[in-house]
């Protein structure tokens, strides 16, 4: 654990920032080989049934993650305060929470699968594969809830470490499990749902056994959890918007989904390779802004609000560096990292144009992500979703569709980076007006504190 609220700015963010980092990294990189072993293995159809498959499971976590969000603010706020009871208290309910809601979204989701990829055109040769590639995976969802929500809290106490060190094991679990199952067993698509269960259940039950012999607040023991009803609505305030707006990036992701199945399979799978690569490229930005909005509830939790600028000017720094950085590599190699995944030219040709075109504005991206985790860390996360909402559906989809009918796929690309630099202007515009200092969930007071090294 490590408060954030003493200290230099820029080190404490690089240094919070880089754990979460490098776990991500080592998640999107399964992703990759998972998709390398799929392309090669098992075609450009299996392929474009994972990447059809993945709006669908965003939509469906995407509330209760935001749930988690919330809980994380709201855990980061009393830890700057020092008021480790409500922590505790924290700690319990999002767990409760997640297991009912793992059990329920489970249910829904394979109830309804083959209805949604039908709703949203997916080719009859994808269907079959994307349905029992959904349909496993969410067998296994109260697995990823439950490591979820232990990287929540750990982040929400400082630590960014921990969560590393076990998001490197599941990483390797899986990607051996998909050689296994994938190769040598020959189970096909079902294989590499299998392989993410068994990795992700086994990651969770060791992290649970290890966080309770050892840490000095996790303690999880799922009979003796209590839940907080006013602890849970906080963090329903403050992470409903958050888990909304990802719902509606969820359902936007969708409808992207819905205007490139209009141009064919080998357009579906250009689109999966390139979101790959996309998700690796923007993740520093993503994960620096999640180690500022643990800096800023430390921060304001302990009633420093003047770190908290100085804190956003380092971090933009930082991720601009590497921003410009990830696009020059995306740019020049954009063909070699195609090739990766698949020998069809036409997926290649295809997926490189994304690739060029979008890579090139992952600076406004990165200032976008940075100046929400500003909002985000002071719990105000209403705007942000509505800012989100406007880039999304006001602007880049219907100019998704639009674009794609006068210039082809192309169009859809364009969408992308224009939908990004109007959210950028507006978060930048109402970051300005200071409104979100109002937004914090608790103030430091001094019969708050306790001794949290004992």
């Amino acid at each position: 654990m490590k408060n954030l609220s003493e200290g230099k700015e820029s080190r404490l963010i690089f240094q919070f920032a880089m754990p979460m980092l490098l776990g991500n990294v080592f998640q999107q990189l399964y992703n990759i080989v998972d998709s390398i072993i799929i392309g090669n293995y098992l075609g450009k159809e299996a392929l474009a049934a994972v990447g059809a498959s993945f709006p669908i499971m965003f939509i469906l976590i995407s509330l209760v993650i935001g749930f988690a969000i919330g809980s994380t603010i709201i855990i980061a706020q009393y830890f700057g305060a020092k008021d480790i009871n409500n922590v505790k208290r924290t700690i319990d309910t999002l767990f409760i929470v997640l297991f009912f809601a793992s059990i329920i979204l489970s249910v829904i989701g394979i109830s309804f699968s083959e209805d949604i990829f039908k709703l949203v055109g997916l080719p009859e040769d994808v269907l079959p594969q994307a349905k029992t590639y959904l349909n496993i995976y969410l067998s296994g969802l109260i697995f990823f809830f439950g490591f979820n929500g232990i990287s929540a809290v750990l982040r929400g106490l400082g630590d960014s470490k921990t969560p590393l060190y076990f998001l490197i094991f599941s990483t390797i679990m899986n990607i051996l499990l998909d050689l296994l199952f994938v190769i040598v067993f020959k189970w096909g698509i079902a294989g590499v749902s299998i392989a993410t269960i068994i990795s992700q259940g086994t990651v969770f039950i060791i992290a649970i056994i290890y966080l309770n012999k050892t840490h000095k607040i996790i303690k999880l023991s799922f009979l003796n959890l209590k839940y907080d009803k006013e602890i849970f609505y906080k963090s329903l305030k403050i992470g409903l918007p958050s888990g909304f707006q990802q719902t509606f990036v969820g359902l936007g992701m969708l409808a992207l989904i819905w205007i490139v199945n209009m141009f064919g399979t080998n357009t579906i799978a250009a689109y999966t390779v390139a979101m790959r690569i996309n998700l690796l490229a923007t993740m520093p930005a993503m994960n620096f802004a999640a180690a500022l909005s643990t800096f800023v509830g430390h921060n304001l939790g302990a009633n420093k609000p003047e770190r908290v600028y100085a804190g956003l000017k380092a971090t933009l720094l930082m991720t601009s560096i590497i921003s410009i950085t990830v696009t020059a590599i995306a740019i020049l190699f954009a063909k070699e990292l195609m090739g990766l995944f698949t020998s069809d030219k036409d997926v290649i040709e295809i997926g490189v144009s994304y690739l060029i075109i979008v890579s090139s504005f992952y600076l406004i991206f990165s200032t976008m992500f940075i100046v929400n985790g500003v909002l985000r860390g002071a719990g105000d996360t209403l705007i942000p979703m509505f800012i989100t909402l406007f880039a999304l559906w006001i602007i880049r989809i219907p100019l998704s569709y639009f674009l794609s009918q006068k210039i082809g796929v192309t169009g859809i690309w364009w969408s992308i980076p224009i939908g990004w630099f109007v959210g950028m202007t507006c978060s930048f515009l109402y970051f300005l007006s200071g409104k979100w200092k109002t937004k914090t969930v608790v103030k430091y007071t001094e019969h708050n504190s306790v001794n949290i090294d004992n």
